[in-house]
C-alpha cells in the first residue's frame, strides 16, 4: 500500500488553523495535492501571491467572454468547443428555436447547464421542462432535442468515456447539499405523446450521432422518440441550482471541493450559490490563495456579484492551468476580513480536471488578452 509523505511540521510563523488567526498584513498560500483531499502546506507571506509585474509563457491564466460568441448552431455538435482535453470537452452553445434533428452522444455522458433562456427538451425517456440555472445529465447515446421558449445558451461539458455521478457526502450523510429525491426525469406526458408523429420536412427525422468526434447521420421514415414507458435508473436528471443548499462553516472558508455537484472520470464539477459568508472575526471571509498543483481550474460565471473576482460578468469563463497560484483579486481581498454585506450572491459552475486542457479555436474577441494583468493593484 502507498502513502503519501506525511509529517506535520511548523516553521516560523504559522496559523494553528487553516485560513483562520494569521496576522492580517499577512497572506496565506496553500499548496495542496490532489485537489483539496492530499497533502498539504500553508504558507504565510508578506506580499500577495499574485503580485507579479508581467508574465510570460504559456501557464498564464485564460479568461474568456463566452457571450460574446453570438452564432446560433442548429446542433450542439456544432457549438464553439473552448477547451478540450481527453476525458473532458467544454462548448458553449446558443441552440436554434426548434432543433429539426435529433442527436446522440457516443462519446461520453453530456451535462447541460442551461445559462439563459428555457424551453423544452425531448429524449428517449420524455419530456422535460427546463429553464436557466438546470443542469441535465444525458446518459450516454440518450437521442435528444430541444425547442425553446426563450432563446437557450447553455454551457455542454462532455465526459469523454465516463458517466457522471454524485459525489461521496460521508459524514454529512447522502441529504446534504441537495436531497437525490430533488432529482427530476423526464416524463411520458401528453407533450410527449404529441410528439409521436412528428416528422421532418422530408417525412424522416435524422439524428446526429457522434462517436470519435465524427458524425454520423442515421435516417429513420419514423420518429424515434417513441417510448411508451421505461423502467431503471440510467435515466435523463435535472437539478436547478435553486435546489442546491450549500455546505457552510461560519468559523472556517470551506475548500471548493465541499461544493462539488456531479463526478467524472478525472474531473469534478461544483457548484457556487449564495450563502452566508465566515462569520468568526478571525476566518477569512475570501477564497485563500493556492496551487492546485493536481488539477486545472475552470469557473464558468452564472449569474450574480462574483464576490473574489473584480471586472467579471455573467457569460465570462476563467481558465486557470494546473501550476499556478491564484486568488482573490484586489479588491476582494481588500475585503478579507471583514464583508459589507451577510451573504454572497453568485452562482458558478467550476469544472476541475485531472488533465491539462487545451484552449480551442475561439472567434476574434472572445478573450480578455490582459487577464493575467488583472490582479496588479495599480
Amino acid at each position: 500500500m502507498r502513502k503519501p509523505i506525511a509529517f506535520p511540521r511548523v516553521e516560523g510563523e504559522a496559523a494553528r488553523q487553516a485560513h483562520a488567526g494569521f496576522r492580517r498584513e499577512l497572506y496565506e498560500r496553500e499548496l495542496g495535492r490532489e485537489g483539496f483531499f492530499g497533502p498539504a502546506t500553508h504558507m504565510y507571506h508578506q506580499h500577495p501571491p499574485t503580485g507579479w509585474l508581467d508574465w510570460e509563457g504559456p501557464l498564464a491564466p485564460r479568461c474568456f467572454y463566452l457571450e460574446r460568441i453570438r452564432e446560433v448552431h442548429a446542433s450542439p455538435w456544432d457549438a464553439v468547443r473552448f477547451l478540450h482535453n481527453a476525458h473532458c470537452k467544454m462548448r458553449f452553445w446558443r441552440a436554434p428555436k426548434k432543433m429539426d434533428h435529433l442527436v446522440r452522444n457516443a462519446d461520453g455522458d453530456e451535462l447541460l447547464f442551461v445559462h439563459r433562456g428555457r424551453g423544452h427538451l425531448f429524449c428517449d425517456f420524455g419530456h422535460l421542462e427546463i429553464r436557466q440555472g438546470d443542469y441535465v445529465i444525458l446518459p450516454r447515446s440518450t437521442m435528444w432535442r430541444i425547442e425553446c421558449e426563450e432563446p437557450i445558451t447553455a454551457l455542454l461539458v462532455e465526459a469523454t468515456g465516463s458517466m457522471y455521478m454524485l459525489p461521496e457526502k460521508g459524514i454529512v450523510g447522502r441529504h446534504a447539499i441537495f436531497d437525490p429525491g430533488v432529482l427530476d426525469t423526464p416524463r411520458i406526458d401528453e407533450r410527449f405523446r404529441a410528439q409521436y408523429e412528428e416528422l421532418g420536412p422530408d417525412g424522416t427525422w435524422k439524428v446526429r450521432v457522434k462517436r470519435r468526434d465524427a458524425l454520423s447521420t442515421v435516417t429513420f421514415p419514423f420518429n424515434p422518440l417513441d417510448a411508451v414507458g421505461w423502467k431503471g435508473d440510467n435515466v435523463v436528471v435535472r437539478l436547478n441550482v435553486e435546489d442546491i443548499r450549500p455546505l457552510m462553516s461560519h468559523r472556517y472558508h470551506l475548500p471548493p471541493s465541499a461544493h462539488t455537484t456531479w463526478v467524472a472520470n478525472r474531473f469534478v464539477v461544483c457548484t457556487f450559490v449564495p450563502r452566508p459568508f465566515e462569520s468568526a472575526p478571525d476566518a477569512l471571509k475570501v477564497p485563500f490563495y493556492h496551487n492546485n498543483d493536481d488539477y486545472d481550474e475552470v469557473i464558468f460565471y452564472h449569474a450574480g456579484d462574483f464576490f473574489s473576482r473584480d471586472n467579471v460578468e455573467p457569460g465570462m469563463v476563467t481558465f486557470h492551468p494546473m501550476g499556478f497560484t491564484h486568488g482573490p483579486h484586489p479588491k476582494a481581498l481588500a475585503r478579507a476580513w471583514e464583508q459589507p454585506k451577510a451573504m454572497t450572491d453568485e452562482y458558478a459552475v467550476m469544472i476541475d480536471t485531472r488533465d491539462p486542457l487545451e484552449v480551442g479555436e475561439l472567434p476574434e474577441g472572445v478573450e480578455w488578452k490582459e487577464y493575467k494583468y488583472s490582479w496588479r493593484t495599480s
